[in-house]
């Protein structure tokens, strides 16, 4: 049975700021088709979304409600509540990640 994926606001806006970076950076035609390919990733757990793991900044802190997938070097943090799945976080894996998921996950 299918789940339905819900991006939440703060989660828009992390993807809306990666892809502004990269627009900078690397062009239209880049940030365009790493859009899509975020935006991919996300609904891909309309099917399996108990595949990603526990994010480890967090298990470290003893919460285990969240999971993560990856679109390298990206993190795309979400929660599984019945037959919804919310998108939390789309953050970049290369940077120190403990203080934002307890600001944005453990308030």
């Amino acid at each position: 049975m299918k789940h339905q994926v819900l991006v939440i606001a703060e989660a828009e806006e992390d993807i809306f700021d990666i892809y502004k970076y990269v627009l900078r950076a690397d062009g239209r035609g880049r940030a365009d088709d790493l859009l899509v390919k975020l935006q991919e990733t996300c609904q891909s757990l309309v099917e399996m979304p108990r595949r990603g793991h526990s994010p480890p900044e967090l298990k470290r802190v003893g919460v285990r409600g969240y999971r993560e997938i990856h679109f390298k070097p990206y993190r795309i943090i979400y929660q599984i509540v019945g037959r919804k799945v919310f998108i939390h976080c789309v953050l970049d894996g290369r940077r120190s990640l403990q203080e934002v998921l307890e600001r944005r996950l453990l308030r």
